[in-house]
């Protein structure tokens, strides 16, 4: 019996769209197909490739308003926010653009003797599998390398955002990506599962919750497939005592409630210097009963619904739960909060680490805020996380905070900003966050492998 997916979308609770998912034979077919066309992608000049990726990427572009209407109807976001393309661009064209230099064989010797050398090697097929909440961008973060570096790519995408998968499939090919190149595929988790079991894939990119990474990683348990997983993230924001305080309420306020709260670099817990901590409470506190909850599709709605009820359930429980066990809400139920999917963004103060809010993913738009002493005491709260993805220091004193950041357990440290991916910088964590190397020169090491070459002449 055919298994059905399906998007609900968080606006109404609508079905928004419907696709059947591929039986087993068919999924296995569709990936034999891309091991066939694999070795004649790669076969193809690196510019060429690149030169796909590119005009693919411009091909996206070049209807970003529907493209913010979509994710609204799919996920939540609201159209004021123009969808995606800024950041899908930049990722991809920095990666276009590394490429040459990225992708270049390593020479340790070429003389009249030897020819010593390190090149790189597509994997073979990649497989992609992508999350609904930034689902444009966190899908083009391994395609765009993993084809220009020659692999085949199979893409799977999540139930929320059905159609991105088909968009970005209907992007490469109206450019000439040969379709068996790049597969967008309908799975379920079973099929899922027993293709990478069966050693469908080449590569294993998950990027999602710790339950899926851990059950990617037992699909793939004895195969020898690399599985790069990017999962939870609980991320810490500091507030140190000579910090600027509107610079870093616009900043982290940002950072715990754009997209309602659904980013895996979100900042989930603030712990602001006690000399600031009023001061950073009360202006946190009107930020955000300034926000707009509402239908996404309206211009002036900032804060739209959570992509999903369980999502919206889930927040709910643990900032009802703080509150039983002695915290404070600061903010007073909005009137478009349904108890479904509209959800009110909340602060939370006299909240401590024995709270499931400031130990568990909450991914939505709810923050705990604690004052500290000082640098170690933040630290040691920072570190007090089984996740560790990024971390935000607000300070005048940049020696500081690459001080700090050396102490801390995250992948990525910010100073005086957060939630945001540098293509140029490795995005990458550590803990139950996962594993892997993804965008940067290390992205395309990944997504290939070192062959060696020693070669004795004469």
């Amino acid at each position: 019996m055919t298994k059905t997916l399906t998007c609900i979308s968080p606006i109404d609770g609508s079905v928004y769209m419907e696709r059947p998912a591929l039986s087993r034979d068919a999924a296995e077919a569709r990936v034999a197909a891309a091991r066939a066309a694999q070795p004649e992608w790669a076969a193809r000049p690196l510019d060429e490739r690149v030169a796909l990726v590119r005009a693919a990427v411009a091909k996206v572009g070049e209807d970003t308003a529907l493209m913010a209407t979509e994710l609204a109807h799919q996920m939540g976001r609201p159209v004021r926010y123009g969808g995606e393309f800024g950041g899908f661009e930049e990722r991809a064209s920095y990666m276009a653009d590394i490429a040459d230099d990225a992708l270049a064989p390593m020479v340790i010797e070429d003389s009249a003797a030897f020819t010593r050398k390190i090149t790189r090697e597509p994997h073979g097929v990649v497989f992609v599998v992508a999350p609904w909440n930034y689902p444009w961008m966190t899908a083009i973060n391994t395609v765009a390398p993993a084809l220009i570096a020659g692999n085949a790519v199979v893409l799977k995408h999540a139930t929320q955002t059905l159609q991105v998968g088909e968009r970005l499939a209907e992007a490469f090919h109206a450019v000439g990506v040969p379709e068996d190149v790049f597969a967008n595929v309908f799975l379920d988790h079973d099929t899922t599962s027993a293709l990478i079991a069966g050693r469908a894939f080449d590569f294993v990119n998950f990027t999602g919750s710790v339950r899926g990474g851990q059950e990617m990683e037992r699909a793939a348990a004895g195969t020898f497939t690399p599985v790069a997983t990017e999962l939870g993230g609980k991320d810490p924001g500091y507030v140190r005592a000579d910090a600027d305080v509107a610079a870093a309420v616009d900043g982290l306020l940002d950072g715990a409630f754009f997209n309602s709260g659904q980013c895996c670099c979100g900042i989930e817990r603030i712990y602001v210097h006690e000399d600031l901590f009023d001061a950073f409470v009360e202006k946190a506190v009107e930020t955000v009963r300034a926000m707009k909850l509402g239908n996404p599709l309206d211009q002036d709605t900032t804060i739209g619904p959570m992509a999903n009820r369980r999502f919206a359930d889930e927040v709910r429980a643990q900032i009802s739960e703080a509150v039983a066990e002695g915290a404070t809400a600061h903010i007073d139920t909005f009137p478009e909060d349904d108890g479904g999917t509209y959800l009110t963004p909340q602060i939370l103060t006299g909240v401590d680490h024995s709270m499931r809010v400031m130990r568990d993913e909450s991914f939505g738009p709810v923050v705990g805020i604690m004052p500290v002493s000082g640098d170690d005491e933040a630290i040691t709260l920072m570190n007090d996380s089984d996740f560790g993805l990024t971390a935000a220091i607000f300070t005048h004193d940049a020696d500081a905070a690459e001080r700090i950041g050396q102490r801390l357990q995250t992948g990525t440290v910010f100073m005086n900003r957060c939630d945001y991916l540098d293509p140029a910088l490795c995005w990458t964590g550590c803990k139950d966050t996962g594993r892997g190397a993804g965008l940067s020169v290390l992205g395309f090491h990944a997504l290939t492998r070192p062959k060696s070459y020693h070669l004795k002449k004469g």
